[in-house]
């Protein structure tokens, strides 16, 4: 669908001529599937992130899927995780045969909440998937005690909070494995793509035979017999990625400038509370820019501000259906009312632009739309962060 120049896009990358030389070095080369670039991407991030290993994958749902294969995590298990997550990530467990055991969150955070997760442990868990949601750290100490002490893996699902850090720590360093996802709206894009760190050789050594075979590798009788997935990254995915990451620090200040104006600004509704940052969470570089609606508000005058705000060419969304709603997990046997701080925060919240190309006049005027299609529907005070 084409929209006009004034369009709004919820997302738009930080692309620089570095990623365009990078990519068009690649292109000119002799191979521009899977080769030195991704394994240069992979050693930068395993250093950039702090673990032991790093290893390049198609996706955030391919990473999460070869981390259970390398645990033996499959039909029969369970997997306890979040209903308010980025969907594709959390998709891999029913992919991979283990059932999804959702727990609800913190209505603050939006997290997975440490007590309600071990409350849902039975004889059948394997492990626990926890993610940093919209960049907000988890409560990684808890989490880590609640799986040490029920012999659990601990997943870290990282694929919305790159440069966040809890307790000084990077994220991406508390999970046994921890999945990065590199494919939009996020801070680091390389088109597609994910990447899945540890410190365990095993396991590293697991998710690469799972992964792919290396071409040199093509007639190993040995290898043979694991069957991989080909779920390889490109070098042309890499380079991108690879100078994404160089650009890393620059590219998360330029959104909190974007994120800076926005405060200001959302300033204007009556009763606006800040941003929402928990204890001992030292940093959050935020996935989406996201306003929850007061309780004045139903899910249907939400939808009625998005729709205004949409024919003034802003794209907005609704944030977000929560997982035990959709079909596949409907089918799995959950219902409406199951978890319901989960379903208060889907009902009231709406997604906004956020990346580094906005200006301060377009979140002015995103604003204040915002603000003149929730007083329309009679409600314009009730809005909080």
């Amino acid at each position: 669908m084409a929209h006009s120049s004034s369009w709004i896009p919820i997302s738009d990358p930080d692309i620089s001529q570095a990623e365009l030389d990078a990519v068009a070095d690649v292109l000119q080369s002799p191979n521009i599937s899977s080769g030195e670039a991704v394994e240069a991407f992979e050693a930068a991030f395993a250093q950039y992130s702090g673990r032991k290993y790093a290893i390049a994958v198609a996706s955030g749902t391919i990473g999460l899927m070869l981390v259970l294969d390398a645990y033996g995590i499959g039909a029969g298990d369970e997997v306890i995780c979040s209903p308010h997550s980025y969907r594709e990530i959390t998709h891999a467990i029913g992919l991979r045969g283990a059932f999804p055991i959702f727990a609800d969150i913190d209505y603050w955070s939006g997290c997975l909440v440490p007590e309600k997760a071990e409350n849902k442990i039975s004889e059948k868990t394997k492990a626990i998937v926890v993610g940093n949601v919209n960049g907000h750290p988890a409560p990684w100490t808890s989490f880590r005690d609640v799986a040490t002490r029920n012999n659990l893996i601990l997943i870290e699902d990282s694929s919305e909070a790159i440069g966040s850090t809890y307790k000084n720590q990077m994220v991406g360093t508390f999970g046994d494995c921890s999945i990065f996802d590199f494919s939009q709206p996020g801070p680091l894009v390389c088109g597609e793509g994910g990447m899945v760190v540890t410190d365990s050789q095993d396991v590293a050594m697991a998710l690469r035979r799972w992964r792919s075979h290396r071409v040199e590798e093509r007639a190993s009788v040995v290898v043979g017999m694991a069957a991989a997935y080909k779920a390889s990254m490109s070098n042309l995915a890499a380079a991108l990625g690879l100078v994404q990451l160089q650009r890393l620090e620059l590219i998360l200040e330029r959104r909190k400038r974007t994120e800076y104006w926005y405060f200001d600004y959302v300033k204007s509704f009556e009763g606006i509370k800040d941003p929402y940052i928990g204890p001992d969470v030292t940093s959050v570089n935020w996935f989406l820019y996201i306003v929850h609606l007061g309780t004045r508000f139903t899910r249907s005058s939400r939808d009625s501000i998005i729709d205004d705000m949409r024919k003034e060419d802003i794209e907005a969304a609704a944030y977000s259906v929560p997982l035990h709603q959709q079909p596949y997990y409907f089918e799995l046997g959950y219902r409406k009312k199951d978890f319901l701080v989960t379903e208060k925060v889907a009902d009231r919240a709406v997604l906004l632009p956020f990346h580094a190309h906005l200006t301060e006049n377009q979140i002015a005027f995103i604003v204040g739309t915002m603000k003149d299609a929730s007083i329309n529907i009679g409600a314009g005070a009730e809005i909080t962060l």
